[in-house]
């Protein structure tokens, strides 16, 4: 018996998630398909962690064993033929039979994309979170710390209590300004300007004005943990946005970690914008060269 590790990325718009549904496309659903389709097998895929409806990845990992003798490479070309388009097969490799994709993992990072600059882009409305006004990305990323360290995350969980505990440890929290996506916009391809962390912002008396930045139109923030909580990235985003549009400052994103009410915290960001990044196993996930 074989443990096969599969590196997955896909594009998340038009599935009910990851985890196998009746009633609908989902990513295992479709993953379990094309494993049934190449070694006659029908076998149960596991990912690290259940995606919701609409959210995207580019790094899921997830395992299935199998008794096929077909090598890696037959693997990986013959499982991205059965699949749709927009599931693909980054990388195969074997695993000791004792990993599991779920439990083995160390540390995720995920992705959320916004944009603040008008006009909207309407090619990539099914990527990002489109904001009607400007954001300060900077006072972001600066209440994102508030958030780093080991803390209950209640207060960013749908629908609390879901797990044995809400305790999580993030690892980074960053909120950056970038060019991104240069093919679909109107400069020269391939002539994108330097990153920044900060937006355009001028200081007017004491409040702070800021204003969007045609040239980096994309706010990403960056988030790694040991594990994540139903919702908790996107309960996160629209937390910090109430900070970038200088309704809530980082005394008020702290006093909501204390507080723990779900309710007092910011709106659910919407899916499109969350991208599942990576996955680290610190090694245990693929069988020691020979």
């Amino acid at each position: 018996m074989r443990n096969i590790r599969l590196t997955v990325s896909y594009d998340g718009t038009r599935y009910l998630g990851w985890q196998w549904q009746p009633y609908g496309p989902t990513i295992q659903g479709e993953l379990q398909d094309a494993v049934l389709k190449l070694t006659g097998e029908t076998a149960d895929v596991i990912g690290s962690g259940r995606t919701d409806a609409g959210v995207h990845a580019v790094g899921q990992v997830a395992n299935f064993t199998t008794s096929s003798v077909l090598p890696l490479e037959r693997f990986q070309h013959g499982l991205t033929y059965y699949l749709p388009r927009d599931i693909v097969i980054r990388d195969v490799a074997e695993a000791p039979l004792a990993f599991h994709s779920q439990f083995g993992a160390k540390r995720k990072r995920y992705r959320y994309v916004l944009s603040d600059a008008p006009p909207a882009v309407p090619f990539l409305r099914p990527y990002a979170w489109f904001m009607r006004g400007a954001l300060d990305a900077e006072a972001m990323h600066q209440a994102g710390q508030v958030l780093v360290g080991r803390h209950d995350f209640r207060c960013f969980e749908t629908k609390w209590p879901n797990k044995a505990t809400s305790v999580r440890t993030v690892m980074e929290l960053t909120i950056q300004r970038a060019a991104g996506w240069e093919m679909w916009s109107s400069a020269a391809a391939g002539v994108a300007p330097a990153p920044t962390l900060q937006g355009n912002a001028v200081t007017s008396g004491k409040r702070r004005q800021v204003s969007g930045d045609p040239a980096r139109p994309f706010v990403c923030l960056e988030i790694v943990a040991d594990g994540f909580l139903w919702n908790m990235v996107r309960a996160i985003t629209g937390t910090l946005v109430k900070v970038g549009i200088g309704k809530w400052t980082a005394d008020d994103v702290r006093r909501i970690l204390v507080e723990g009410d779900r309710k007092k915290a910011g709106e659910t960001a919407p899916a499109q914008g969350l991208f599942l990044v990576s996955v680290d196993y610190d090694g245990a996930d693929r069988l020691p060269e020979s």
